[in-house]
């Protein structure tokens, strides 16, 4: 497969990324690399066959089950995120901020769609994650993930 460069900032998550699963004792493959760097790249949320119409430059073989499996990967490691409203992906560059220690926690994002332009802004916001831990734990469920979702439109749209 042909090293395909990404932009500086996107190689540098891709680092962290690959020492982050070596913590985990799971390994970056070129493949994921490649599928989490489209996926970071992007301006905004991708698709799963936009992903693999970009692995196709590289690789001309590469087929669904190819992307599915390295975003099942990536989505386990919690490097990337779905956006379930547009069946699409997003980076989650709060776990590969290099402050990071590639621990596992509760990280759970929330998503604002703006149904104008298309634009998705992920927070990070710890007071609506203790609102929904302190909510769930009154009623004896523990959350391990959480993914919020809200459209709506940005403020170039809304003006």
């Amino acid at each position: 497969m042909t090293e395909r460069i990404f932009a500086e900032k996107t190689e540098a998550w891709l680092d962290v990324a690959a020492h982050i699963c070596a913590a985990r004792g799971s390994r970056l493959t070129d493949l994921r690399r490649q599928v989490l760097g489209l996926v970071l790249d992007a301006a905004r949320p991708v698709g799963a066959y936009e992903l693999l119409d970009g692995l196709r430059t590289d690789k001309k073989g590469a087929a669904p089950p190819t992307v599915y499996r390295a975003l099942d990967f990536l989505l386990e490691q919690g490097l990337i995120h779905k956006i379930e409203r547009l069946s699409a992906f997003v980076g989650c560059t709060h776990a590969l901020d290099a402050d990071n220690d590639g621990a596992c926690h509760l990280h759970a994002a929330q998503f604002l769609i703006c149904t104008g332009c298309g634009q998705v802004t992920e927070l990070d916001d710890r007071q609506i994650v203790a609102a929904l831990v302190a909510a769930t734990r009154a009623i004896g469920f523990t959350v391990r993930h959480s993914t919020v979702e809200a459209e709506g439109l940005c403020a170039a749209c809304h003006g």
